[in-house]
């Protein structure tokens, strides 16, 4: 989490300090108007550069994950810059407008502009002849952007609508890149400034074009086939085996990968709930009925289809050598502990001698229960040698920081991996924080939300 506001406030500080090498006297506007036009450069110029980064983060990029910390921070820091291009694209907006109104409305009088100084370089000088242009596009192109990341924010907004209008943002955003290259101040492209915008401009506009023709993630995909499904009604789960013969590279416990089984809904994140063994190359997905897509999962796949699978992605891998390890899978957040319990029992299976040698207590919380699941989860708990917790809220009520602490007394020790609802982890990291742990360090939060 740390790295996510690290990025998004270092982005705007570094845009916003070679602005200012530009534009030394900003504060010192003889008017309003004076004012306005450089607002209107600063923030115009924040915008593109949040709405950049946030295409180039769109391509999943492999590079800066470890950074990040997986590509569900990655996603997050997406959204974000997505937040941020609004809010400023307003502002810039309202710069834009709010003096015209005024005047209109009598409440300050338009300087006089005096003679205009000729244009001697010629591409100052055709760049000028688009301006109109320029400002009419952009204009339509920032209702279009309010109006779709608006509903990208609504979770209640279905994901196969999502799917498709998301991507109309890259058009919105080709569009914003020309209004920008043709209205940003020509004496700013000789500047760092205009240096770096041209960079991130050049390597948004080709995110867009990536996007636009559904070429993301291409070279990571594998095709598969799905070999065995198993739903369990008390928790309304749907357990995919699906073999993937050639091609997928292995994952580690805890990543994740991106599911197709219909092109028209696109591709769905699911967390892997396998360990690997490439003697019987399979991958198996976990999936609760919680949407529109999840609910009907089960009516749409069969054994024998085709599945396009793209990935792995994720570093929430439980890589750490505290002694001891405390997960915490809160409902259908078990999956990737699933997956690393499966991974140990095939590593003592071989004796491998590479196994940490780690003491771990399982918590998981559910508001459902099967007791078909349970039994397994059990057996994979048995397998790894992992100690095992099961609290039914019903039945159990609610799992807190002081039952984890009663449960496993030196906790000091251990470091802590979350996966479950948002909001149930920040309560556990405040309180463990509260109680001197180094949440910063040794807490391990999956942000499994990709909108």
């Amino acid at each position: 989490m740390q790295n996510i506001r690290r990025a998004l406030i270092g982005l705007l500080l570094v845009l916003t300090a070679l602005w200012l090498i530009e534009e030394p006297t900003v504060f010192q506007s003889a008017n309003l108007f004076a004012l306005r036009t450089v607002m209107v450069q600063y923030s115009g110029i924040l915008a593109m550069g949040a709405m950049s980064v946030a295409m180039i983060l769109a391509l999943r990029p492999r590079w800066p994950e470890r950074w990040f910390g997986g590509l569900d921070k990655m996603y997050r820091l997406h959204k974000w810059l997505g937040i941020t291009a609004l809010v400023v694209s307003v502002a810039h907006w309202l710069w834009s407008q709010g003096p015209k109104w005024a005047v209109g409305y009598g409440w300050i009088a338009r300087p006089s502009r005096g003679q205009r100084p000729a244009i001697e370089n010629p591409i100052q000088e055709f760049l000028a002849t688009q301006r109109g242009t320029a400002e009419g596009l952009g204009e339509w192109a920032f209702y279009a952007a309010i109006v779709l990341i608006v509903l990208a924010l609504i979770k209640y907004f279905p994901y196969h609508y999502f799917y498709k209008t998301h991507r109309l943002l890259a058009v919105a955003y080709l569009v914003l890149v020309y209004h920008s290259v043709i209205l940003t101040s020509f004496s700013y492209w000789t500047s760092p400034i205009g240096v770096a915008m041209a960079v991130l401009l050049a390597y948004g506009t080709w995110a867009a074009i990536v996007v636009l023709v559904r070429r993301v993630g291409v070279t990571r995909q594998v095709r598969g086939k799905i070999a065995a499904i198993q739903y369990y009604p008390g928790v309304r789960t749907l357990e995919t085996a699906i073999d993937v013969p050639e091609g997928w590279p292995g994952h580690k416990p805890g990543q994740f990968a991106f599911a197709t089984s219909n092109v028209s809904e696109g591709a769905h994140p699911y967390t892997i709930a396998s360990g690997w063994d490439a003697r019987e190359p399979r991958i198996t997905f976990i999936t609760k009925e919680l949407g529109d897509h999840t609910s009907h999962l089960r009516e749409r796949l069969q054994v024998g289809q085709d599945i396009k699978i793209e990935g792995p992605y994720g570093c929430f891998t439980f890589d750490d050598a505290c002694p001891r390890q405390i997960w915490i899978g809160g409902g259908i957040g078990i999956t990737p502990f699933v997956a690393h319990m499966k991974h140990i029992a095939i590593q003592r299976a071989a004796g491998s001698p590479d196994r940490p040698d780690q003491s771990v207590d399982l918590f998981h919380t559910t508001a459902d229960y099967d007791e078909d699941a349970i039994r397994r989860l059990t057996e994979d708990a048995q397998a790894a040698d992992v100690r095992m917790h099961v609290l039914v809220d019903s039945r159990d009520g609610y799992l807190t920081g002081k039952r984890i602490r009663a449960e496993v007394p030196d906790w000091r020790e251990a470091s802590i991996w979350f996966c479950g609802p948002t909001g149930f982890g920040e309560a556990l990291r405040k309180d463990f924080a509260a109680q001197g742990f180094d949440v910063r360090k040794r807490f391990h939060q999956e942000l499994f939300a990709m909108r």
